[in-house]
């Protein structure tokens, strides 16, 4: 693979801002916009507006897009009064599902229910292939019970097609505070586990196991460089390997003006150390990048996106 796809959206106050944002990059630091910035796939049903997007490749070389199903630009101020308590608890139970074999010809959209009524938004899928068992975890945060004073946690349902799910089981939790917006990939033997806490600490923490869904020690390492940060202010983190074998995470900061809002890179030369380093100076994209997953893609998948969604 030699170059990269992003799939995103863009926090705006407009319903066009909560659809599928395509990004594209030769070098996973330098990114371009395509079809002139504007969405690529739009959400017809369920809330009629997608969040906090993942897309992977799966091992017969298609590809699955799934999203939070959730229109805050529609229904924040009425549907869900102006609360996001109220959006943690009675959100939208199901994720937003687009399939493709070429990245450029979708399917239809289609919800797939994650959770029962007893839980709480659905909220920011990930995708990670379980080396051990050869199926896909899809994991997202929930609060359950949806009526609880619990904190959201981690939740995940295995899958061999996307169309078959197991009943959800959670994956983790932290006893002090929420967690959200897991990243999981893997490298030499081990996953790493990227995930935001609210607070103790205030930002991304990381975590590495042997087993997917078995247990996980943190790494204080990566702590250094978040404590540098403000606290609160960064979320969804995306990490992928880039070509010099280095690796980077990219969170979204979102402590700015909507229109402003995207994300800041930090790069670890080996991932087992745990220590990443901010690099915003090699950095560049045309506008802000909200919550989305960071995919590699050839040189022909990258010059075919190009050309089915070009710039004016």
């Amino acid at each position: 693979m030699s170059a990269y796809l992003f799939a995103h959206f863009k926090e705006k106050f407009t319903p066009d801002g909560e659809q599928v944002y395509f990004g594209i990059s030769k070098d996973g630091f330098n990114w371009e916009q395509v079809n002139n910035g504007n969405p690529v796939l739009e959400s017809k049903i369920g809330e009629k507006g997608v969040r906090d997007f993942t897309i992977t490749r799966k091992k017969d070389n298609t590809f699955v897009i799934l999203a939070t199903d959730l229109s805050l630009a529609n229904n924040f101020a009425t549907k869900y009064k102006g609360s996001w308590d109220c959006v943690n608890r009675q959100g939208s139970k199901y994720l937003s599902k687009w399939e493709s074999n070429d990245l450029v010809n979708w399917s239809e959209q289609e919800l797939v229910k994650v959770v029962d009524e007893n839980y709480g938004c659905a909220w920011a899928p990930d995708i990670i292939y379980d080396e051990e068992n050869q199926d896909y975890m899809v994991h997202w945060s929930s609060r359950y019970p949806a009526d609880s004073d619990n904190f959201m946690a981690i939740f995940y349902a295995k899958t061999k097609d996307f169309k078959n799910y197991s009943a959800p089981t959670m994956l983790c939790k932290k006893d002090d505070t929420q967690i959200i917006d897991s990243n999981i990939v893997y490298e030499n033997g081990y996953y790493y586990r990227f995930v935001k806490s609210d607070y103790n600490p205030a930002h991304i923490i990381l975590e590495r196991g042997k087993t997917l869904t078995g247990s996980y020690e943190r790494m204080p390492a990566f702590d250094v460089e978040m404590n540098k940060l403000e606290d609160g202010q960064y979320e969804a983190p995306t990490c992928y390997k880039l070509p010099d074998g280095s690796w980077c995470l990219m969170l979204d900061f979102y402590g700015c003006e909507k229109e402003k809002q995207g994300y800041v890179p930090f790069v670890a030369k080996d991932i087992s150390t745990g220590s990443f380093v901010r690099s915003d100076k090699a950095f560049s994209f045309p506008y802000g990048f909200k919550h989305g997953t960071v995919m590699e893609i050839t040189d022909e998948e990258y010059e075919r996106i190009k050309k089915a969604y070009p710039n004016s």
